[in-house]
């Protein structure tokens, strides 16, 4: 479990693929403290330590992972946004985030204004659903609060500390974005279609 806030930059080291899979080598000093095993959430999606090198964590990413997220993009050299997995006494900044992407937007619109920059970000079909204005969104791993929504695209606000401390500094219209709706809205969908049908 994380929060959307993004603890540091890191940088991509290696990526190697492996029958349909990856592994993915990052560096970060935030990186040190891990052990194997440990989650660490990679541009919003929770991955696992598998191998430590000082400041270098590897970790393997499945195909399915591949395929519902941004991730297959990267190339050594690029910046990714870092968190690792909360624990008992983090403060919950941010918004309950699983790490479990639910697809990739895209960047259509930026709107730089000298104290913050508005972006929007098209959403894949079937997620809209689940978003509200003034609600929370996970986008690239960062906790947003949705500003406005127009059919399928959700736009939020992004202020210069956010530029600063993420990727969302340098991301441009067409920049691919990984995306977690709030888990509790799929609960709640869940529930109450499983009560129309009778279930319980």
């Amino acid at each position: 479990m994380f929060t959307g806030i993004v603890a540091e930059l890191g940088r991509v080291v290696a990526v190697a693929p492996a029958d349909g899979a990856a592994r993915l080598t990052l560096a970060a000093d935030l990186l040190r403290g891990c052990a194997l095993g440990d989650s660490v959430a990679v541009n919003g999606v929770c991955l696992t330590a598998t191998a430590l090198d000082g400041d270098t964590v590897t970790m393997d990413v499945m195909g399915e992972t591949l395929r519902r997220t941004a991730l297959g993009a990267l190339q050594p050299g690029d910046t990714v946004n870092l968190e690792l997995a909360v624990t008992p006494d983090t403060r919950l900044g941010g918004h309950l985030v699983q790490g479990h992407v639910d697809g990739v937007g895209t960047v259509v619109r930026r709107e730089p204004t000298p104290r913050w920059d508005d972006v929007t970000v098209a959403l894949p079909d079937g997620l809209a659903k689940y978003v509200v204005e003034k609600g929370s969104i996970c986008l690239h791993g960062v906790s947003l609060t949705v500003v406005s929504i127009d059919g399928d695209d959700v736009t939020v606000s992004l202020i210069p500390e956010t530029l600063r401390r993420t990727t969302w500094g340098s991301a441009e219209v067409g920049s691919a974005v990984n995306v977690e709706v709030d888990v509790l809205a799929k609960y709640v969908e869940r529930l109450l279609v499983s009560r129309e049908g009778g279930r319980t």
